[in-house]
């Protein structure tokens, strides 16, 4: 079997599990628990299903994501985006509330599960790779400012607007004369209880206290009867688990090319979270593991009569701030939510709502990271900005566009621009590489470095030391015969010689531009000359009729080029000889 197509090692996450672990992965699990119940009831609501639905994904998604997963923190379950893309692509098939549209969500489930374990199988997750870092804290923070927004309407009774951020702020400003005190009592109180025990008490599970608070308050001052909403009446009992019921292959096929973007947008936010909290515990997350993992949740999720799936964000924060060490933590929510589902559905029938905002806004609220955001716009100096312009902060330019690309697009087509701005930032930078003017340092190393950070730097007379610092391709081509040429003239040069040290490689349009470029150099009575090529540079000029002289060092180049062409010990050498071994020190 073909090594990429072999089946994965299970329980990884759980590789060199410590027994004094074991007391902070339950006391997590119990506090996930008490949040993810709640929170699976209403993000089945959003995707137009029975509350009991998200319950039901819950438990498989949550054993099976531990079984494959490569996070020690993340947790697995239903989620208000996916919720509502399960939404928007079965409503568009099926009628709210049918049988059909209820089975259709499972499919769509088992569907992107497929999916999801094939591009596991076939390492796909190099796909994470084009999801920069940058672009990765905007969504995350967009994500976490969205989910934060949506919550507020609970907070103060009011209804909630749809669309997006901004849309539902506005709307709540404007229910603000509708909010129910005692509703916004009791999540304020929540809130100010949930903060006090985060700093004051670490180890007391503020979610779970704050849970238990809200239901006993309600049972035993008839707050419902008071306009507080509780979550509401929740059927008993566990799924049936097969195929959902009257559904062919065409319904399967159908959900295909949807399914491509749910999975996206889960493996997008489920490795925003597993890679933060990895982060901080010291481990690494493999991303081919990664879409696995939420492969097989969505298909346990699918044959247990539930609904998508993803790693959670807000879930994965309260795990994370409750102490988790490992994924028992996970399976410790999935018992207990079967224990829910077989004994406990009454009690999260007087859960208020605004104790649930509660709970997710304090979960959240940490991954808004301005902190880090300001530390990639002061990624930037005085020379950057010269060579780059506003494309010298290209990575907080991203991670603000993607940031701003979920407030306003939402999730999906927010994640897409803010890869769509990092390529293009990327791209923009490389047609643009630095051509920097090189001297020797006036030292006994006599090493070349740039002039523009060493203004004590010595030129050879009538000579031009130029460095292109990157590689050369067709998008840059012609800025670099541009530059030369007009450093050629501000030093009325009579030679060229070009480090090549810098540049990794040469396409065919660059080699063409070089040959041109010597061509019009001799024209004007100025020699060019390369030194210090890299092999894969030489292969390509040799093969394209590229610039047929070359030298080791800079030094024989530049002797060569100040005088008859033929020093001792600097012979030059054509493009196909084998590499020579390049001396000196790194550029600077």
């Amino acid at each position: 079997m073909p090594a990429h197509l072999r089946a994965p090692r299970l329980l990884v996450s759980l590789q060199g599990y410590r027994r004094s672990w074991l007391r902070a992965d339950l006391v997590a699990g119990l506090t996930v628990w008490a949040v993810l119940v709640p929170e699976a009831l209403a993000y089945a609501t959003i995707a137009g299903v029975p509350p009991v639905v998200g319950l039901y994904a819950a438990v498989a998604s949550l054993v099976l994501y531990a079984v494959v997963g490569s996070s020690r923190h993340l947790v697995v379950g239903p989620m208000s985006a996916t919720a509502a893309l399960s939404a928007g692509i079965v409503g568009g098939i099926a009628g709210g509330g049918s049988a059909e549209y209820i089975a259709l969500t499972a499919a769509l489930a088992l569907v992107t599960g497929v999916v999801g374990v094939l591009a596991g199988l076939l390492r796909l997750g190099f796909i994470a790779a084009f999801i920069s870092e940058p672009v990765l804290k905007g969504f995350i923070v967009g994500l976490a400012l969205t989910i934060i927004v949506g919550q507020l309407p609970a907070l103060f009774g009011v209804e909630k607007e749809p669309g997006n951020v901004f849309e539902q702020a506005t709307g709540l400003v404007g229910h603000l004369g509708d909010t129910n005190v005692p509703t916004l009592g009791v999540g304020l109180v929540a809130l100010a209880l949930l903060v006090v025990l985060r700093r004051v008490l670490p180890l007391v599970p503020g979610a779970l206290v704050a849970v238990l608070l809200g239901v006993l308050a309600v049972a035993l001052f008839g707050l419902d009867a008071r306009g507080v909403e509780v979550v509401g009446s929740i059927e008993p009992g566990l799924p049936a688990l097969g195929l959902p019921g009257g559904l062919g292959p065409n319904d399967y096929l159908a959900l295909v090319g949807a399914s491509l973007g749910v999975l996206l947008v889960g493996f997008a936010e489920g490795l925003g979270a597993a890679k933060t909290y990895a982060a901080k515990a010291g481990y690494a997350i493999d991303p081919d593991r990664e879409l696995l993992g939420l492969g097989t949740a969505n298909l346990g999720a699918g044959l247990s009569s539930g609904m998508v799936v993803n790693g959670s964000l807000s879930k994965t924060a309260v795990n994370g701030s409750a102490g988790a060490r490992s994924q028992i933590s996970g399976l410790t929510v999935a018992v207990l939510t079967v224990v829910t589902l077989l004994f406990l559905t009454g009690l999260f029938e007087q859960l208020p709502e605004a104790v649930l905002a509660a709970v997710v806004i304090v979960a959240v609220v940490e991954l808004v990271d301005i902190a880090a955001l300001r530390a990639l716009y002061a990624v930037w100096t005085a020379r950057l900005g010269s060579i780059y312009g506003a494309a010298a902060r290209a990575d907080f330019a991203a991670a603000v566009a993607t940031l701003l690309g979920v407030l306003v697009f939402e999730t999906l087509p927010g994640l897409f621009i803010g890869i769509a701005m990092s390529l293009l930032l990327l791209l923009y930078r490389a047609s643009r590489p630095h051509v920097a003017v090189l001297g020797q340092a006036p030292s006994a190393t006599r090493t070349w470095v740039d002039l523009a950070r060493h203004p004590e730097a010595v030129q050879t007379p009538g000579v031009v030391v130029a460095r292109v610092e990157g590689g050369l391709f067709f998008a840059n081509a012609d800025h670099v015969r541009d530059r030369i040429q007009a450093l050629r003239v501000e030093h009325d040069a009579h030679a060229v010689v070009l480090d090549a040290q810098t540049m990794p490689f040469v396409d065919v349009t660059a080699a063409a531009m070089l040959r041109q470029l010597d061509a019009d150099l001799e024209g004007a009575g100025v020699r060019l000359a390369l030194a210090r090529d890299v092999g894969q540079v030489r292969d390509v000029l040799a093969r394209t009729g590229g610039p047929n002289v070359a030298y080791r060092t800079l030094d024989e180049a530049v002797a060569a080029m100040a005088g008859d062409g033929r020093e001792p010990g600097g012979q030059p050498v054509s493009p196909g000889e084998a590499d020579p071994s390049p001396p000196g020190t790194p550029p600077r």
